[in-house]
């Protein structure tokens, strides 16, 4: 199978995350940027079939030029190669813009099955998928827990909160998957030497036919317009047990809508 495993190079979530006062957009550029964990479960998935059925793994992402890291990053876990999207002019793009980029460059590799994982941890919007199947004119598995592959048939249990759905559909497909599929391999020596040596194409707008106006800050169909700190957390109320403790406490709940 010739899969294409979709990734991204988020500010760590761990750590705090600001916008730039100039466009307010995500600053990258002060943030401690790591690959997308939910991507790492969709790299040991393409990784997990190519084992399987055979074939070539190659990961994709468009992001500015430090996005390299999280690339080596995903590549030393196994995938075969890279394809880095990186323009001056993505910067500010919405979704409707990188879904459109993305397909463009999904066309020139023609895959069978794109994986992606089911949400990046910066936006969290999850429509990603969606977008690229509409685009490409293929279907979109979404929330997978589970995938099997028959030939050209897929099968995914795609997670609900009630449960599990059992969803079909013939490649080619994109799958979006939790982390509740697999759990990610670490990358070994052997496989982080390697990922030095492996091959990363890098596409600009022009490369995929795309114009400058069509994306960024000037083509995006949304944009934040304000944006506020968190305010600091304040302090709790404290009941002090004088005898009326426990009717304190029901009158604090009846306010708060609790009870």
């Amino acid at each position: 199978m010739n899969i294409v495993v979709l990734v991204k190079q988020v500010p760590d979530s761990g750590a705090e995350r600001s916008l730039r006062p100039d466009d307010r957009t995500v600053d990258r550029g002060s943030a401690n940027n790591v690959l997308n964990e939910m991507d790492e479960y969709a790299v040991e998935e393409a990784l997990k079939l190519q084992e399987a059925h055979g074939g070539e793994v190659t990961v994709l992402t468009m992001g500015p030029a430090q996005a390299v890291d999280s690339i080596r990053k995903a590549l030393q876990m196994g995938p075969d190669k890279a394809v880095h999207i990186v323009d001056d002019a993505l910067h500010g793009s919405c979704a409707l813009a990188t879904s459109k980029v993305l397909a463009a460059a999904l066309r020139t590799l023609d895959p069978d099955l794109v994986l992606a994982g089911a949400e990046s941890t910066d936006g969290r919007v999850q429509v990603m998928p969606q977008m690229l199947a509409e685009r490409l004119g293929i279907a979109a598995l979404t929330g997978a827990r589970k995938l099997a592959v028959d030939g050209t048939s897929l099968t995914v249990e795609r997670q609900t909160e009630e449960g599990y759905e059992v969803v079909t559909a013939a490649t080619p497909a994109i799958v979006s998957v939790w982390d509740t599929i697999n759990e990610p391999r670490y990358p070994s020596l052997k496989g982080i030497m390697a990922a030095k040596k492996k091959p990363i194409q890098t596409l600009s707008l022009a490369d995929l036919g795309i114009a400058a106006d069509e994306v960024g800050s000037a083509g995006a169909t949304s944009k934040v317009v304000e944006s506020a700190k968190r305010p600091p957390r304040q302090a709790g109320t404290k009941v002090t047990d004088e005898g009326d403790g426990g009717t304190q406490l029901v009158g604090f709940l009846a306010a708060e809508k609790f009870v």
